[in-house]
C-alpha cells in the first residue's frame, strides 16, 4: 500500500519522468541494446566487408573512410582497417562465395528483427495479432549500407569544417532514425508522432560522433598496444554497445514525450497502454 502510494504521488508530481522511468524498464534498455550491438558486430559488420568486396575502388575507399569517421580511428586502427580493405576483390569474393553471402545477408537482418522490436517495445506495440513484411528488413539493411557511405563526407561538412559538419551530422541522424521507426514499424506510428525520438537519437548520435573523435584513437592504441587485435575488438564492441544505448533510449523516451499530452494533441499519438487500461 504504502509503495502504491508513493508511485501515485510520483505520479502526480512528476508525471513525465514517471512515465520515461516505467516505459524503459519495460523496454529493458540495456539489455535490448547489448542486444543489438551484438547483432552489429556479429552480422551487419561482415556484411559491410562482403559489400566493400564487390563495390568498385571508389565506393571502397568512401566505406573505408565513414567507418573511420564513425569510430574515429586512427593510427594502426586505421591502418589494420585499410589493410582489410585493401585486399583484392577476388580474394574476398573466393574466400566469401555466393552461398556465403547470401547467408551473411540474412544473417544480417537480425539486426533489422532486434531494431525492429526496441521501436515496438518503446511504442507498446504489442507482439501478437501484428505482422510487419520482412522486406522491410532488407531494405533497412540496404539502406544502412547506403548511409554507411555517406557518414564521411557528411560529417567534414563536405569539407568546409566541423562547424557545417555538426550541423549537417544532426540534421542527417534525424534523418535517418525519423525513417527507420516509421519503415520498420510498418506505418503503424504515423510519421509526426515519431519525430521527437528521431530528434532525440538523432542529437545523441551527432554527440557520440563528435565524442569518438577524442575517445577512441586512444582507447584503441592501448588496447592494440596491451592486447593485440583482441584488444580492439573489445573497445570497438563496447562503443557499439554505447551507440546502442543512446538509440535505445532516444527512441523510448522519444515515444513517451510524444504520448504526453501537450504534444500528443498536436502530433496525433497513439494513446499509451495506460490510458487504454483506465478506460478498459
Amino acid at each position: 500500500m504504502a509503495a502504491r502510494r508513493l508511485q501515485r504521488r510520483a505520479e502526480t508530481r512528476f508525471p513525465v519522468i514517471t512515465h520515461i522511468a516505467e516505459r524503459m524498464v519495460s523496454v529493458n534498455i540495456f539489455d535490448s541494446a547489448t542486444r543489438l550491438a551484438a547483432q552489429c558486430f556479429l552480422t551487419a559488420v561482415p556484411l559491410v566487408f562482403v559489400v566493400a568486396s564487390v563495390a568498385p575502388e571508389p565506393v571502397r575507399q568512401q566505406m573505408a573512410a565513414s567507418i573511420r569517421a564513425v569510430f574515429g580511428l586512427s593510427g594502426a586502427a586505421s591502418d589494420q582497417l585499410q589493410s582489410l580493405f585493401g585486399s583484392s576483390d577476388a580474394e574476398v569474393q573466393n574466400a566469401v562465395g555466393v552461398v556465403g553471402s547470401l547467408m551473411v545477408l540474412l544473417s544480417a537482418t537480425a539486426v533489422s528483427r532486434a531494431m525492429q522490436r526496441l521501436c515496438k517495445r518503446a511504442w507498446e506495440i504489442p507482439r501478437s495479432g501484428v505482422h510487419i513484411a520482412i522486406w522491410r528488413w532488407l531494405v533497412w539493411i540496404a539502406g544502412w549500407i547506403c548511409l554507411l557511405v555517406v557518414q564521411e563526407p557528411v560529417r567534414s561538412g563536405f569539407g568546409v569544417g566541423l562547424w557545417l559538419g555538426v550541423p549537417l551530422t544532426f540534421l542527417f541522424q534525424t534523418l535517418v532514425w525519423w525513417w527507420t521507426q516509421h519503415l520498420l514499424l510498418g506505418r503503424l506510428v504515423p510519421w509526426r508522432p515519431l519525430l521527437p525520438g528521431a530528434l532525440l537519437t538523432g542529437g545523441a548520435m551527432t554527440a557520440l560522433s563528435v565524442t569518438a573523435g577524442f575517445y577512441m584513437p586512444r582507447a584503441l592504441d592501448r588496447a592494440l598496444g596491451e592486447y593485440g587485435s583482441a584488444g580492439s575488438v573489445f573497445v570497438i564492441l563496447s562503443w557499439l554497445i554505447v551507440l546502442c544505448v543512446a538509440v535505445a533510449v532516444g527512441v523510448t523516451v522519444g515515444a513517451v514525450l510524444a504520448q504526453e499530452p501537450f504534444l500528443a494533441r498536436r502530433l496525433g499519438s497513439p494513446v499509451p497502454n495506460r490510458h487504454g487500461a483506465r478506460r478498459g
